[in-house]
């Protein structure tokens, strides 16, 4: 009888659940879309049911041809910084989930900046103060919905980032996984325990958070009678960690100076540090990667704002090209962006530069400037924006970066990844599974229930698509790059303020 381990992925738009059997490959998948909510200008919520119903339907279709006892464990990845409180007798949301894009509590964060906090947060949690994190979506909570201070003040509240909402749900145990819980702003990620202090500061009961657990333990097993998950009742939840330290894992990057990009509609790149937590002194932010058999990895992380999203705007505004997977196809017809520079600053710019008033820019256009040079301009500054990330890396870090591992929608363009193993001048591995932050969720677990027996054997489960080696000349990728900085410069600090 084929045996699985089932990897529930609970992203921003989309909840999925995939089953994997013990070589790693992919068996069944169920997905299914929900709404995003948007009460004010920069408000970003989901309804907690919405995220529940639809990961139950899609857990139910992957399950559709397994018989009980053909799973042998679940594990949990999700979309990470996004805040849930609940009622821990009915289960009942007091608020819907203030998602991590959401930015209303950026007031609240400027005030704890001119308190003088950034230096104390940073120094504990690896964070920078901002509110992408979960610390001030959960007082926002706490004092704008009637009654919820006072309830959880007596104990009758529970937080949790979607992980810890989910497990909760399966087993009724209240915990959340190292990973997760270093992206709240809450966390000491050198003691791994919640800081007393921080939440006293931010007046957060710490009655409501959850119990932290390393990320490959069992966690609790599976309720009878849930609906979607009536084949797994029993079955031992074993695994969980935010989707992009997930990714890393799935990645297979187990050793310092290992590293993954995912190319998605931004960039996320995570590089493995090791053991010891490495504080960013480049933009960068520090969280656990995962704990594993009593030994913790971390992780320094950067993030761009328009990666992929600037292959949308290529197609949806300015109807340069008609599909995404054209524009690999149209930047290939010239030998180079004949000196145009993209900057994709369109909602400012992430790491490292952190400048919210920077503005997208295209410089360089001559006369003779076509549709072409402005297709393969945009994969560049997709490629020259991940570089920035490693370059900042390596220079916290102090270690050689040995390969790239690339995935996401965009890592599907040869050029854009033969691009960044050239500015790189390390190679670029996509790999042939190309879930591989479902994948991460799930080995996870199958390590905790003996799937599997060590790293070594899950890394020998990673097979490569393809490996970009460098090509051009380390002359011509310096002065391309160095026209990068320079274009950056232009587009920084555009908007008056």
């Amino acid at each position: 009888m084929q045996q699985y381990i089932l990897a529930l992925d609970q992203g921003t738009t989309s909840s999925r659940a995939i089953l994997f059997d013990r070589e790693g490959r992919i068996a069944s998948v169920g997905q299914y879309g929900f709404p995003q909510i948007y009460p004010e200008a920069g408000w970003v919520e989901h309804d907690p049911k919405d995220i529940w119903g639809s990961e139950s339907r899609a857990a139910a279709d992957a399950l559709r041809g397994v018989e009980a006892g053909q799973v042998l464990g679940i594990g949990v990845t999700n979309q990470r910084e996004t805040t849930l409180l609940w009622d821990k007798n009915t289960g009942e949301p007091v608020y819907n989930a203030i998602v991590w894009q959401c930015r209303r509590t950026a007031e609240l964060c400027e005030e704890l900046k001119r308190r003088g906090l950034t230096e104390r947060i940073q120094a504990t949690t690896g964070l920078l103060l901002d509110a992408y994190f979960s610390a001030t979506k959960i007082c926002w909570i706490l004092d704008n919905v009637p009654h919820a201070r006072e309830r959880a003040e007596r104990g009758e509240l529970l937080f949790g980032t979607v992980e810890s909402y989910l497990i909760w749900k399966l087993t009724g145990e209240h915990v959340t996984d190292y990973s997760n819980a270093s992206r709240t702003m809450l966390f000491d990620i050198h003691k791994l325990r919640w800081d007393e202090e921080l939440c006293d500061i931010l007046h957060i009961p710490m009655s409501v958070l959850p119990r932290p657990v390393s990320n490959s333990e069992v966690y609790g097993t599976v309720r009878p009678n849930i609906p979607g998950f009536e084949k797994v009742a029993g079955v031992p939840v074993c695994g969980a960690a935010g989707d992009q330290q997930a990714a890393l894992f799935g990645q297979g990057c187990f050793a310092p100076g290992e590293a993954k990009n995912t190319y998605g509609t931004g960039c996320f790149t995570l590089m493995n540090v090791g053991s010891n937590p490495v504080r960013s002194r480049a933009g960068l932010v520090t969280s656990v990667a995962w704990q594993v058999g009593g030994e913790t990895n971390y992780a320094l992380e950067g993030s761009v704002f328009n990666g992929g999203s600037t292959i949308q705007w290529l197609r949806d505004e300015m109807k340069i090209i008609s599909s995404a997977p054209e524009i690999s196809e149209l930047a290939a017809t010239v030998p180079s962006s004949g000196g145009v520079v993209m900057v994709p600053a369109f909602t400012g710019l992430g790491a490292p530069y952190w400048d919210m008033y920077a503005r997208g820019a295209i410089l360089g256009l001559t006369r003779g400037t076509g549709r072409a040079h402005i297709a393969r301009a945009v994969l560049e500054c997709i490629a020259y924006q991940v570089t920035d990330l490693m370059l900042a890396m390596r220079q916290d870090a102090g270690c050689d970066i040995t390969m790239l591992r690339a995935d996401g929608g965009a890592s599907v363009s040869d050029i854009l990844l033969q691009m960044q193993a050239d500015l790189l001048r390390i190679p670029v591995d996509r790999p042939e599974m190309v879930e591989t932050t479902a994948f991460g969720a799930a080995a996870l677990a199958g390590l905790s229930c003996g799937v599997w027996r060590d790293m070594e054997e899950l890394k020998a489960l990673r097979r490569s698509q393809r490996v970009f080696l460098p090509e051009g000349t380390q002359a011509d990728c310096d002065r391309n790059y160095r026209l990068w900085k320079r274009a950056v410069s232009r587009a920084a600090d555009w908007i008056e303020h």
